[in-house]
């Protein structure tokens, strides 16, 4: 009997790749997290500590529809370019916020610390190496001494970045999960559901 329970269980209990969705009070506060995330661009600190590759973390890993999830970090941040200055390497730093909605596209139902910890630090080292390896394309002579001197030279901002990731995706991550534990309601429905049928 205790057997045949805990295989019902294990069918209940949502795979890692699932997707999970909000009820309109959890997308508010989701949609509420990010806002103030965009407004945290705008304060003064260091280059490269900020919060948009936690933004495209946290909303794949909980706006569902990576379309939608795509849409805001992009959005967030055109219009602070606009406002804090325009660059050529604009396409590869939003390929690389994207690659960020698509890491966390991939958690939506494994929103703990190790997991979120993870895809941080693979979305930080993934803009190094891809923005800086345009950088070097477009302004370093290509060849392997001026790629030692680019990348070299970026260490100082990787740490900004991958600092930036990580403190950035624990204040969103954190607050949203201090938030679902204080008001249930706010849980994703497919586990709520998926808690639901363990406890019976």
């Amino acid at each position: 009997m205790l057997r045949s329970r805990n295989k019902n269980e294990s069918k209940s209990l949502p795979s890692p790749n699932s997707r999970v969705s909000f009820q309109l009070p959890g997308i508010l506060l989701i949609v509420g997290l990010i806002l103030i995330g965009v407004v945290a661009r705008f304060l003064p600190y260091p280059p490269n500590f900020s919060p948009i590759g936690a933004i495209a973390l946290f909303a794949g890993a909980t706006l569902g529809s990576r379309l939608r999830a795509a849409l805001i970090p992009l959005t967030a941040m055109f219009l602070s370019d606009l406002w804090l200055g325009m660059h050529t390497l604009m396409p590869v730093v939003y390929g690389c916020f994207l690659f960020n909605v698509w890491l966390g596209s991939r958690i939506q139902s494994r929103l703990r610390p190790l997991p979120i910890a993870g895809m941080s630090i693979a979305g930080a080292a993934f803009f190094f190496i891809v923005t800086n390896g345009a950088c070097w394309f477009m302004s370093y002579p290509v060849t392997w001494t001026g790629m030692v001197s680019c990348y070299t030279l970026a260490i100082p901002f990787f740490q900004n970045t991958l600092t930036g990731d990580l403190f950035f995706s624990g204040v969103l991550f954190g607050s949203l999960a201090l938030a679902q534990w204080r008001f249930p309601a706010l849980r994703p429905v497919g586990l709520a559901n998926a808690h639901a049928s363990v406890e019976r």
